[in-house]
């Protein structure tokens, strides 16, 4: 029986500028759907329940499934985690600040989906509720949110490309001199 598994140390070596190139197509994609959200709101004016990103057209359960993002919030994490070790210096700082976004991002996620199962809504709301969306619209929330885990997790992608950054990296990520 053939092994597909990879371990850490080639996750975060000779495979992590692939795992890195696979993660970020997952990432941007899902991104896209939110700036896609957005644009079907605020330029064509379509009302909220109508705007449901590019997939969620064809699939409307994916834009009311707690457990779906859910499962992004939860891949994202996990994502961010298992690729940390391959990052070093000034790098690896971007990427853990982008990491830590994300585990409130997650928690905020875990709440909602909690939510969704007992019916027991946070402060008597009708819906599931986050604790941020008590002061943001959840499409905006998320949006925020997408984007401040994206940030630093580009500034720290860009940063591990530099040789510079590479004192002590063990993958092949950075760009030639």
């Amino acid at each position: 029986m053939v092994t597909m598994a990879i371990s850490a140390s080639t996750l975060n070596g000779r495979h992590h500028k692939t795992a890195l190139t696979i993660f970020m197509v997952i990432v941007v994609a899902h991104w896209a759907e939110h700036v896609a959200q957005a644009v079907q709101v605020y330029a064509w004016g379509w009302p909220l329940a109508e705007a449901r990103g590019v997939l969620g057209m064809p699939f409307p359960w994916l834009v009311t499934s707690e457990w779906m993002h859910y499962g992004y919030a939860l891949l994202m994490l996990v994502g961010l985690i298992m690729l940390r070790k391959g990052f070093t210096g000034s790098s690896r700082t971007w990427w853990n600040i982008s990491l830590g976004i994300q585990v409130w991002h997650h928690m905020e996620h875990l709440l909602l989906l909690v939510q969704k199962l007992s019916g027991i809504y946070l402060m008597g709301r009708p819906v599931p509720t986050s604790v941020l969306q008590l002061i943001l619209p959840r499409m905006e929330l998320h949006l925020f949110y997408n984007a401040l885990v994206f940030a630093p997790m580009v500034v720290a992608m860009l940063l591990h490309r530099r040789p510079a950054e590479h004192a002590g990296a063990s993958c092949t990520c950075a760009l030639a001199h």
